[in-house]
């Protein structure tokens, strides 16, 4: 032995992919339609429409916007198409729903448009500890779209993981 330190994890040729590279940057700006409510009740159509007509775009530009209400109001859907509407020339994406829902609805869109082809025949671990909360559904879908290329598939960090799959 000569002493020399080895690293086997580097050596071992293991590609780590951290979900969180999936997260949208700089992360998700929410258009509440609560404000435009009349008495936090209702949404008066022509006054929505003039609102929407003078709103201030600059928050919006190029940011990838859900549209949501936060009251307990009834909120008919061409209210948020709307909004959609107006908002989608100038946002990078528009969705809807909670921050969260629209983060994970971007962190799937993203896996799907993703190239696996340099992953063919590699041994892939999903990086499972992280500062970011990643939602089950974005390690399925990973799953699901790296499995059929790869040579194994594993969770967690390279020197400590968990087996998914491993090509028979």
């Amino acid at each position: 032995m000569n002493g020399e330190i080895v690293n086997k994890v580097a050596a071992s040729g293991i590609i780590t992919i951290d979900p969180a590279a999936f997260l949208p940057v700089p992360g998700v700006t929410v258009f509440d339609v609560q404000p435009f409510l009349f008495r936090g009740l209702i949404l008066k159509e022509k006054d929505f429409r003039e609102a929407l007509k003078n709103l201030e775009i600059t928050p919006y530009q190029q940011v990838l916007v859900t549209v949501t209400c936060s009251a307990d109001a009834i909120i008919p859907q061409w209210a948020y198409m709307l909004a959609a509407s107006t908002l989608q020339p100038h946002a990078r994406a528009v969705y809807f729903g909670t921050a969260q829902q629209a983060t994970e609805q971007y962190m799937l869109e993203q896996i799907e448009q993703m190239d696996v082809l340099p992953f063919t025949d590699a041994r892939i671990v999903l990086k499972g500890c992280g500062d970011a909360d990643i939602p089950a559904s974005v390690y399925v879908a990973l799953t699901r779209k790296l499995q059929p290329v790869v040579k194994s598939l594993m969770y967690g960090e390279p020197c400590s993981t968990v087996p998914v799959y491993k090509k028979k």
